[in-house]
């Protein structure tokens, strides 16, 4: 057997490996190079190298460099020729923001940080930093010019044929409110809790004692302000729920917000946005958020949001079934616009309206209707002719009435009408000539068809908002902010599309 090897069943270790691991231990341990974190660099850093040419960075900077932003500009104080400190340029405001949206973040302390380490912000600020409370007030103070270059970037999308202003798509979706379920208290809970707070506001005292910094104590008294001024704003919310509900219940948080039903089933504080999308590439062209929990009467509301931003109706409206009622069908005949909408069960039959009875055997099914002499015949033979002839929402309202004196005289009022003074009557309903043209529409295959495209083009953007946006709960409070977020993200949703579709494809073709 060789020296080098061991007996079977050993492991052999070559005389070569045992000599390196000797070398080895002479010469003592590995160098290794440190890790030194407690120093200073001074790097070279070429800023236009910080992103890439497809950056979507650089694609929001290049859509807002091509807005009109003197509205922003107006508050300016500071002007070229005057004493004043230089301010930010709201196309570096828009455009954070535009980005932090696109990358789900939606909080100014986020962003603040982001600016410091993000490579697409590093380029958007030139490696400049920019605090929070910058970033929070822009957010929220310019709603109006914010609207405006909503309706730009909606122009600029149009002269892309991405935009006809045609047929359009509208739905709704739940976005949670900032606030806890536990927030909801009744008057007098919240009144209680704005006395405490009034009191503490009074025994803060000086903001500039010695015990904490100026800082800390200016914070603290503005918090408290905060709250005071929600909890009275909770008590007007609840006068005007008062005429609604007999003990109505706000939140202390966002008095604004409203207990909703979410697409799981349950129940939590949240606003109602409204979403109309144009059917061509899926542009976001008007967007509101509201109070209501029902869709049903925003419809109307969401067309004429629509003609003040555009001058004009949209030619065709595609919803699904929450918004198919009466009033809104009649509405969109009145306004001209082609309404595609689903059919719920209960349209599809005419509305009644028949009297509680004591017997069965006269209840309003029972009475026989003769459609050649337009009138009733009860179950013991006497006539009930048509009294009067109205129309409401869509539908018109036939009301058929026997002889007084006939009803006081039968061996069966006690029966049929035991509290009637005037006799029995019955109320038969149908579809005005709008409804029934609208439903006979509903049954062609071509409006069958509009209708299936619905879903890809109306919910598209919701699913978008919310998965790739991160936007399944507001950051801010109170129905103007919550707005103004809506807008904030319906305007980050149509320049991910512009970047998507024309600004990339165009890039690819044409490389800088």
């Amino acid at each position: 057997m060789n020296e080098s090897q061991t007996s079977f069943g050993e492991i052999a270790v070559p005389v070569e490996a045992e000599n390196s691991q000797e070398t080895k231990a002479v010469a003592g341990k590995p160098r290794l190079k440190p890790i030194v974190r407690e120093q200073l660099l001074m790097r070279t850093i070429d800023v236009e190298r910080l992103v890439g040419e497809d950056h979507p960075a650089r694609g929001i900077w290049a859509m807002v460099c091509r807005l009109d932003l003197r509205r922003f500009e107006e508050s300016i104080r500071a002007v070229e020729g005057k004493a004043g400190q230089r301010t930010w340029d709201p196309r570096l405001l828009i455009s954070l923001w535009i980005y932090a949206y696109s990358e789900a973040v939606n909080s100014a302390r986020e962003l603040s940080r982001m600016i410091e380490n993000d490579p697409g912000c590093q380029w958007l600020t030139a490696m400049e930093r920019m605090d929070y409370h910058t970033l929070s007030d822009f957010r929220v103070e310019h709603q109006k010019a914010l609207e405006e270059i909503f309706v730009q970037v909606l122009g600029v999308l149009s002269s892309e044929g991405l935009i006809e202003m045609k047929r359009v798509m509208h739905d709704g979706t739940k976005i949670r409110a900032n606030a806890s379920g536990q927030t909801f208290h009744k008057k007098q809970r919240i009144q209680e809790h704005l006395e405490m707070a009034r009191q503490q506001v009074k025994e803060m005292g000086d903001p500039g004692s010695e015990e904490l910094s100026q800082r800390v104590a200016k914070a603290r008294a503005r918090a408290k302000k905060e709250k005071q001024e929600r909890l009275q704003a909770a008590l007007l919310e609840l006068e005007k729920l008062q005429e609604i509900k007999q003990e109505p219940r706000v939140s202390t948080a966002d008095p604004e917000a409203r207990v909703m039903k979410q697409a799981d089933g349950g129940f939590a504080p949240s606003y109602n946005v409204q979403i109309t999308t144009d059917a061509k590439a899926g542009i976001i062209v008007g967007v509101s958020a509201t109070q209501a929990m029902n869709d049903g009467d925003e419809l109307v509301r969401a067309v004429e949001r629509f003609h003040d931003r555009f001058s004009k109706h949209p030619e065709q409206i595609v919803v699904d079934g929450a918004y198919t009622n009466r009033a809104n069908i009649e509405a969109m005949h009145a306004l001209e616009v082609d309404l595609i909408a689903a059919v719920p069960a209960k349209l599809k039959t005419p509305i009644g309206n028949p009297q509680p009875m004591l017997a069965a055997e006269f209840q309003a099914q029972r009475f026989d209707y003769n459609e050649a002499t337009d009138c009733y015949t009860c179950p013991v033979g006497k006539a009930l002719q048509r009294w009067k002839k109205k129309s409401r929402r869509g539908s018109i309202i036939h009301t058929y009435r026997a002889e007084a004196s006939e009803c006081q005289r039968c061996t069966f009022k006690q029966l049929c009408c035991p509290k009637s003074k005037t006799g029995r009557w019955i109320v038969r309903s149908e579809h005005s000539p709008v409804v029934k043209s609208f439903l006979r529409k509903m049954e062609t295959e071509e409006a069958k068809q509009i209708y299936r495209t619905r879903s890809q083009v109306a919910e598209f953007p919701n699913c978008w908002i919310k998965a790739k946006i991160g936007l399944r709960q507001f950051r801010l409070r109170g129905l103007r902010k919550v707005q103004s977020e809506s807008v904030w993200v319906a305007l980050t949703y149509n320049i991910q599309q512009w970047l998507r579709r024309c600004w990339k494809p165009k890039l690819a073709v044409n490389p800088v």
